[in-house]
């Protein structure tokens, strides 16, 4: 199987995944400290703070929309429908989600909710590809 434009940028969105579960760790364990992140967890941990908090949510939201993009692309590849339209959709996705993390960790409104239109707008131009 060929590494299509769009699988190599599911495999960037994995990437951004791993990044993004890092991240949201390495803000936690810098709220928490090293003996918390080591040790069991069993009670209550504190609510996390602002940035770690954004980190854990904006990965959230990747989470939402990540199963349905991964099959997506590959639903287009087995139908043959891979193409322009899903190369663009994809790229949207991914470029979107990128930008989505720092404007979600610093607090931007308005502008992050447009990135994330634009990441959900590429992640339909995939699906629909399926029926054209």
């Amino acid at each position: 199987m060929d590494m299509t434009p769009e699988f190599i940028v599911l495999a960037c969105t994995l990437i951004l995944a791993l990044v993004q579960i890092a991240a949201a760790g390495v803000a936690r364990t810098a709220e928490l400290g090293g003996k918390w992140n080591a040790g069991p967890r069993d009670g209550e941990a504190p609510p996390p703070g602002k940035i770690a908090g954004r980190l854990m949510r904006a990965q959230a939201n990747l989470f939402e929309t990540l199963p349905i993009f991964a099959a997506a692309v590959i639903m287009a590849h087995i139908a043959g429908k891979d193409g322009q339209m899903t190369a663009l959709g994809a790229h949207l996705y991914f470029f979107g989600r990128l930008v989505y993390v720092p404007l979600y960790a610093f607090g931007i409104p308005y502008i992050r909710s447009l990135v994330w239109i634009v990441s959900a707008a590429g992640l339909v131009m995939v699906l629909a590809a399926l029926f054209v």
